[in-house]
Parts: structure tokens; sequence; C-alpha cells
């Protein structure tokens, strides 16, 4: 990712309404998970950290970042509560010999160029009933300034994520989209960058306090429809994952 957005991410995280609405639907997903009550979590490319101190809520947390200033700002941010390492995916993963009860990768996999091979590297992490919980951008043809500045290799549509899904021996317990409420909002203007050629993202600083909060409700209400069914379109996906039958587990 570009350094820059790791400084951006870190500034924002704590209040933007994407990054605070994100915590309240994957919060939402993993309390129905129904972990066990001494979770082991691992969270991949936990970037500045904002995601830590959620995942705690469900269990012990452990994470790994490649980028060490990120790294650094996550420590720091969380008074070294949690155990960081560096690494990377698919062939530098930490954690080997250690089994995890949910493995987590908040909009990580669309920077990685083998993103199956990755898939596939995780799921040898899994503990028995262990679940791996994923987002990541939807629909190539939003793909923009936004991703560029990013350092995304793709958007996923559904089908194309599940076809990957099965590759690594994963099967999905639910992938759906989500963010729809919004979506149309921010397919404009993802499609107004790329109609205009804006060499940087629009709507990426907070909104004013009141608009924030409206989206931020907005985004986060979706939790309540996810538990019921699987969102048609959005502006990006959620999956929850586990191992195929018969997938060899590594000794802890």
């Amino acid at each position: 990712m570009n350094p820059a957005a790791y400084l951006e991410m870190a500034e924002a995280e704590s209040s933007h309404w994407w990054f605070c609405g994100r915590r309240v639907v994957l919060a939402a997903v993993m309390q129905n998970l129904h972990l066990p009550r001494d979770a082991k979590i691992l969270e991949v490319g936990c970037g500045t950290g904002g995601n830590l101190d959620t995942l705690a809520e469900f269990g012990g947390v452990s994470a790994f970042e490649m980028d060490d200033n990120a790294r650094a700002i996550a420590a720091s941010k969380t008074d070294n509560r949690y155990e960081l390492k560096a690494g990377h995916c698919p062939d530098a993963i930490p954690f080997q010999g250690r089994l995890f009860d949910l493995i987590c990768m908040f909009d990580v996999l669309e920077h990685i160029e083998q993103d199956t091979e990755t898939l596939a590297a995780l799921k040898r992490l899994l503990s028995v009933n262990g679940r791996i919980l994923i987002t990541v951008p939807a629909y190539q043809w939003l793909f923009g300034s936004h991703d560029r500045f990013l350092h995304h290799k793709r958007r996923y549509a559904a089908g194309e994520l599940r076809q990957k899904i099965a590759a690594a021996g994963l099967v999905s317990e639910k992938l759906t989209y989500f963010n729809t409420l919004l979506f149309p909002l921010a397919a404009a203007v993802r499609l107004k960058d790329k109609l205009l050629g804006s060499a940087s993202p629009s709507g990426t600083g907070v909104p004013p306090s009141p608009i924030n909060a409206l989206f931020k409700a907005m985004f986060g209400s979706e939790r309540f429809l996810l538990q019921y069914f699987n969102l048609p379109f959005g502006v990006s996906l959620l999956c929850v994952l586990k191992a195929a039958e018969g997938t060899p587990r590594q000794p802890e």
C-alpha cells in the first residue's frame, strides 16, 4: 500500500464512517459465529491496527503486517497489547505450527498477487472448526484512482471469488455483498473519478459530522439484514469460509 495511505488510514480509521460501519457489521458477523470463549484469532495484514480491539472482544488476538511503519503504528496505538509480527502472504506467514479459530483478512486479499495461494496457505492454520472471515472490494468496473492509490491488484465479483475459494480447498458458509445501501452514491463517485480521469480519489476524507454519522448508521444497519439473507450487490464482498472436508491439519 502507498505509505501515504497508511498515514491516512491511521488518522481516519477511528472516526471515518466506512471504517466504523464496517467494524459494526463485522462484529455482528463474528457474534453469529459462536466462537469458543477462549478463541484464538489471527488478523492477516492488520495495517495500522484499527480492528485489533474489536477482534479482542471475541478472543486472544495475534496479527501480522508486512509494512514496518504500519506495524509500528498498530503497536503504539494499542499499547503493545497484541502479538504483532512481520510477515506477508503467501510464502512468509508467521505463526506456523499454531492453529486459529478465526483468521481475518479485512480488505487485504486484493493487495496480493497470489490470492488463491494465500487462501490455501491460511487454510492450513485453521483449527478443526476454524473459520476465515474476509472482506474485499467488489466489481472490477469500479476500479479507479482509489484502488490505484491503495495499490489494489483487483476488485472481485462474487462468482470469481467463489471460484478462487474452491480452488484453495475452502467452502463458503456465507458469501454476500455488503455496503449496499450506500452503493449508488459510492458507485457514482467512483465512476465520476474514472470519467474525469482524476489522479486522486474523491471522498476519502472524513465528511462533516452529520453526514459521517448518517453514513455510519446506514452502513452499520446492514448487520440486521445480513442475519437473515445475503445482499445482492454492494461496494464490497464479505465471506465466511471453512476448510473443505479432508483438509490436513498441522500440529499445534
